[in-house]
């Protein structure tokens, strides 16, 4: 019995296991491992936690980009409204502008018309006066009708004036 290989090797192994517990490698073995699953726990906890906060910001990033984001339609909106409120008002003053200046053009002319109208009778009185001069004085006498006659056409040029 004790001459067989297997016992030696079984009795080699007994012995191998009684100085492993002697040595209380098991107990450092254990506590090693212990120790490695408490790390792993610990990393694990970390990284939930990690990934819990990255969520966080990723949604404080997404609410920020929502609102960013209506800002800038509101601000788009904003603008459109301005800008149709400007043309209006663009729109209004030029008509405003045409109108004055459409009136006064109507009243340079109305004024050029009253001019040239004055200065036709203006010119038409001139000639009749200097044609009823030379009218008169070839008829009348040169004494006391050619005072008469200067007389009437002074009148007459102050009236048609």
């Amino acid at each position: 019995m004790f001459a067989t290989a297997e016992f030696w090797i079984l009795a080699c192994l007994v012995a191998f296991f009684a100085i492993l517990g002697y040595f209380k490698v098991h107990r450092t073995l254990a506590a090693t491992l212990d120790k490695r699953a408490a790390d792993i726990a610990a990393e694990l906890d970390e990284a939930r936690r990690l990934r819990e906060e990255a969520q966080q910001l990723l949604a404080s990033y997404q609410r920020k980009q929502r609102e960013a984001m209506k800002e800038a339609e509101d601000i788009v909106a904003q603008a459109k409204v301005e800008a149709e409120q400007l043309a209006k008002e663009t729109r209004a003053n030029m008509e405003i502008q045409v109108e004055r200046r459409t009136k006064l053009a109507e009243d340079k002319i109305a004024q050029a018309e009253t001019q040239a109208l004055n200065d036709v009778r203006a010119t038409a009185a001139e000639v009749a006066v200097g044609a009823a001069r030379r009218v008169i004085a070839a008829k009348v006498d040169a004494g006391k009708d050619a005072e008469f006659v200067e007389k009437s056409i002074s009148e007459l040029t102050s009236k048609l004036h």
